[in-house]
């Protein structure tokens, strides 16, 4: 589909490894914005519980799709793009909302009376006092040094 702030790129619906449908296979070379991908939700009483997608399992055309179609620099994948020329057997995967799928089976109408650890509506975890500040001792135990992002141009 049309990247939002750009009518010229395309960006994926799902995620950039998802398989494009067998009859759309071939268009992905002359029109990648009519390609439909394999990806597929599971929904209870009009609620989707779960999420997936059939992978794209083909080096060639992965890259086609991460570096002709969506305009990506696949460097950072590479070692994906090896495996997948080694041989890869078509795969998928799903995802399962649980947090979402437990307010259901309770009767719930939202996840945060179900969840485990909710958070506030600022993002901040209420069990843990996450995130905090840490200590100078503790980041020293871990070899972990914080860089002010101002001072480094």
């Amino acid at each position: 589909m049309p990247k939002e702030d750009c009518d010229i790129s395309l960006e994926t619906t799902h995620h950039p490894f998802t398989a494009p449908i067998a009859e759309h296979q071939d268009m992905i070379y002359t029109k990648p914005e009519k390609v439909c991908g394999q990806h597929y939700d599971l929904v209870l009483n009009g609620f989707e519980i779960a999420g997936g997608s059939l992978r794209i399992h083909d080096e060639k055309l992965q890259r086609y799709v991460l570096e002709d179609v969506l305009k990506e620099d696949a460097s950072s994948l590479e070692h994906l793009l090896q495996a997948l020329q080694s041989g890869c057997p078509p795969h998928g995967g799903i995802a399962v909302g649980f947090d979402r799928l437990m307010a259901i089976l309770c009767g719930e109408s939202t996840i945060r009376e179900v969840i485990a650890f909710p958070k506030t509506g600022e993002g901040n975890d209420l069990m843990s006092n996450a995130p905090a500040l840490i200590s100078e001792e503790l980041l020293n135990e871990y070899n972990i040094q914080l860089i002010d992002d101002d001072n480094n141009s």
